[in-house]
């Protein structure tokens, strides 16, 4: 089976998914060329901020680097082993401008922080086998996917598919658990669920953990959830085209209006 990507290159859609395994080829070249739940955000506000940000790339927040970390370390702790760690209290300090040199170190108490969340995940029973399978059947980690969605190409990158259970799990943290369903929406959580619903045909389930309390939630998602990561995957496709496939479209002529 081919599939042609934003670039207008064909390629084999199994090829492309074992390429995609590479963290390099799925973040730097498919980034380009496939939308993926990150672009809902930026097309829906403004496409411009999304054109910008293929360009010129934008600077991690402290929350999704956060996230990255305790993903990794729970997922790929050989990775999350190689990242460098800087014992001292803050970032401000000589010793740790010294000791990095220039690169972004972690300190010992995120470190600590990550490995108690981490611990506490995976010491509930009931996260435990979800994460990593029961009866013998080991899920897989880290599962690239590639598919057309309203005329265009989508990708996404599942934490976890767990074939037992028929889900796709994706690890979250959280700063107050209890506001995880307000943040499910203001961070388009619902446009993500429909689109991996799409690439890997399993219902979605978000595994959360708070991350202060270490409270974990679990949270599946409702026909209402899907239908409006649909709209939204709906409205940021029309925004695309509209951008980036008419062709007497002129960008610069593009403005935003609002009434105060």
């Amino acid at each position: 089976m081919k599939i042609t990507l934003l670039d207008n290159k064909q390629w084999d859609i199994n090829e492309l998914k074992e390429k995609a395994y590479d963290d390099e080829f799925y973040y730097g070249y498919l980034g380009k060329y496939a939308l993926s739940s990150t672009s809902i955000k930026h097309l829906l506000s403004s496409p411009k901020t999304y054109y910008n940000i293929l360009q010129y790339g934008s600077q991690q927040s402290q929350a999704l680097r956060d996230g990255w970390l305790f993903h990794t370390c729970v997922l790929e702790p050989h990775v999350f082993e190689e990242q460098i760690f800087v014992n001292v209290q803050s970032k401000n300090t000589k010793k740790y401008k010294e000791m990095s040199d220039g690169e972004i170190c972690l300190l010992q108490h995120e470190v600590d922080k990550i490995e108690l969340m981490t611990e506490a995940i995976m010491d509930n029973k009931i996260c435990g086998s979800l994460i990593m399978g029961t009866d013998g059947k080991l899920n897989d980690f880290e599962v690239p996917g590639v598919t057309e969605i309203f005329g265009n190409k989508w990708k996404g990158k599942a934490d976890i598919i767990n074939h037992n259970e028929q889900l796709v799990i994706d690890l979250k943290t959280t700063s107050d658990i209890d506001r995880f369903r307000w943040s499910a929406s203001k961070f388009n959580y619902d446009s993500q669920a429909y689109i991996y619903s799409n690439l890997f045909g399993y219902e979605m389930l978000f595994m959360v953990i708070d991350k202060e309390t270490h409270q974990i939630g679990l949270f599946d998602c409702s026909p209402d959830f899907y239908k409006s990561g649909e709209e939204k995957v709906r409205k940021a496709t029309d925004a695309y085209d509209l951008f980036y496939k008419t062709e007497d479209f002129d960008s610069k002529q593009y403005l935003i209006t609002k009434t105060l």
